[in-house]
Order: structure tokens, then sequence, then C-alpha cells
């Protein structure tokens, strides 16, 4: 979900995206899984989740996933 209605944001993709984007910042040129070991030790995210977080940061042209398996932060 986007917006949750209930007291958790932190299971909203707005929230979980935000912090997907903090380390594609940190490397704007990283492999996918690894973005992922990132994101799920600092986070402990459902892989589940973070999928939905690229497809939305992808959605709104702030990262790209080529077609090694690389995600990159747009410019």
């Amino acid at each position: 979900m986007l917006l949750p209605d209930n007291i958790h944001p932190e299971l909203s993709i707005y929230f979980n995206g935000s912090i997907v984007l903090g380390e594609l910042n940190k490397r704007p040129h990283i492999e996918m899984f690894e973005l992922y070991q990132r994101v799920k030790n600092n986070n402990n995210m459902p892989f589940t989740t973070y999928l939905l977080c690229l497809d939305w940061l992808y959605l709104i042209d702030v990262a790209v996933v080529n077609e090694k398996g690389e995600v990159l932060l747009c410019s």
C-alpha cells in the first residue's frame, strides 16, 4: 500500500522507498541483490516490499534496473 490508513507508516511504500533511495544516494550504481542486503540489514524490509519500492521508484523516474540486474539512480 502506498499510503496506509492505520498507524504503521513503516509499512508504506513511500517510507520504504525513501530507505531504498537513501541507499541509492550512497551508491548510485549497485547490484540489485546487494542493494537489498543493505536495505534489509538496516530496516529488515521484506523482499516483496523491496520489489514494490523498486517498481515505484521506476514509475516516478528515479531509478532503473538494467539488463545486468544493477539498479541505477536516474539523474
